[in-house]
């Protein structure tokens, strides 16, 4: 199974693709999209689209895992503009037929450390460990859209265990 974990931003949004094959978990590609900030939002948008799109065509992923929406009251203005990110990258992925999930940041964190709310570092080290990467992928987006893929193979294991 090949699983494409996106960590959704209009700026920079992270990718991370993970193959599943015999209880081996390898990372095939992992990376991030930008955007110029120098365009008007809906410019941005086609562009994150566009991209998006173009990678789902080029890495065939079986699903695509994204982040749950959240809000934080002192920056709304933060998850309007995560709200048109997210919007774009699910209508690629509808355009593609590939499935959507949606994860929200706690799930992903007690799912890669055990803990709901885990640190961004805790987070990379043990994305790190868990890829048997050499070094800590940065930005940190790219961490993070790994541990979304990583969640998802994850609960497909659980699930499948519990159905044998």
């Amino acid at each position: 199974m090949r699983i494409l974990g996106i960590d959704p931003g209009l700026g920079i949004t992270g990718y991370g693709v993970i193959e599943i094959s015999d209880n081996n978990t390898k990372v095939i590609e992992a990376g991030v999209i930008r955007s110029n900030s120098k365009y008007k939002m809906e410019k941005r948008l086609a562009e994150l689209h566009r991209k998006v799109q173009s990678l789902i065509r080029e890495v065939k992923p079986h699903v695509a895992v994204l982040e749950e929406l959240y809000s934080h009251y002192k920056h709304p203005k933060t998850s309007i503009i995560m709200g048109h990110a997210r919007g774009v990258i699910s209508l690629a992925v509808e355009e593609e037929d590939v499935t959507l999930v949606n994860y929200p940041s706690t799930r992903v964190k007690k799912a890669i450390t055990g803990r709901g709310h885990a640190s961004k570092e805790q987070i990379q080290r043990t994305v790190t460990s868990l890829l048997q990467l050499k070094s800590i992928p940065e930005p940190v987006d790219i961490t993070d859209a790994l541990a979304l893929a990583l969640t998802h193979a994850n609960v497909c294991m659980h699930d499948k265990r519990r159905y044998d």
